[in-house]
């Protein structure tokens, strides 16, 4: 499978007439009702709700975690039903990078391998992806934390690590579930400021929260309850934020 390059104009995803039920035993939970919504290349979109909205659900199925019941989800134009397991793990490797809320760092090495990884298993040579992730750990402000482990690092620092590795791979979409929820206010300033950045290089994102002043950050919100799309608005003033990164020096 080939890579597709990326309009503009187009939308990099696409969910038709989503439905998604979990089943315990005969007794169904529907999860996501009917979810129609589309985001285009270079977007910056929070979605809110409550505790069981479907707004985790809809996470899942944009990042090719699960699957919809009914309907269709297309990924940079690709319908994601009609793919091979392969297929599909190559195109979520080369179109995603993932950030959740517990950062998801393997606790035995270091900050650089950890954001080799998804190049790891692209089967990138190991001089490239080195030097990428030296890159992209830069890119974050931690240039000089690159060989620290995840227990020698701070909060807000591990997500900044798990943000450099959902960075490596140039991906068109990064999916960020809760990726202030576990920071303090510090910390989620230095994200949220970070998410700007890359939203200002190119990127969409797509920011699950149920923190509405961290939803005022982005360009459109899209509110969930009961399963349903209860809205979706653009934002007319989104919130920037101007701190800066701290100058991670060799002696802390």
């Amino acid at each position: 499978m080939s890579a597709q390059a990326i309009s503009p104009a187009r939308p990099i995803v696409m969910m038709e007439h989503i439905q998604k039920t979990y089943w315990m035993g005969q007794q169904a939970f529907p999860a996501l009702r009917d979810v129609s919504l589309s985001v285009a290349s270079g977007e910056y979109v929070a979605i809110i709700g409550p505790s069981g909205s479907g707004k985790s659900t809809t996470m899942h199925i944009m990042g090719c975690l699960d699957t919809p019941s009914a309907g269709v989800y297309q990924l940079d134009g690709y319908d994601v039903s009609t793919l091979s397991d392969d297929d599909l793990a190559l195109l979520r490797n080369q179109k995603i990078g993932f950030v959740f809320q517990s950062f998801n760092l393997l606790s035995r090495t270091s900050a650089i391998e950890n954001v080799e990884l998804p190049m790891l298993y692209a089967g990138v040579p190991k001089k490239v992806r080195h030097e990428r992730a030296q890159e992209a750990l830069a890119q974050v402000g931690l240039a000089n934390r690159m060989h620290h482990k995840p227990n020698e690092l701070s909060g807000g620092q591990q997500q900044r690590v798990a943000i450099a590795r959902a960075l490596v791979t140039n991906p068109a979409l990064i999916l960020a579930d809760e990726p202030t929820g576990a920071l303090d206010s510090h910390s989620t300033d230095e994200i949220l400021g970070l998410f700007q950045a890359l939203h200002d290089q190119g990127h969409a994102i797509v920011m699950v929260t149920h923190e509405t002043d961290v939803a005022q950050h982005a360009h459109r919100i899209i509110s969930f309850r009961d399963g349903l799309v209860q809205s979706d608005e653009p934002n007319p003033h989104p919130l920037r934020h101007q701190t800066p990164l701290p100058d991670e020096g060799e002696g802390h």
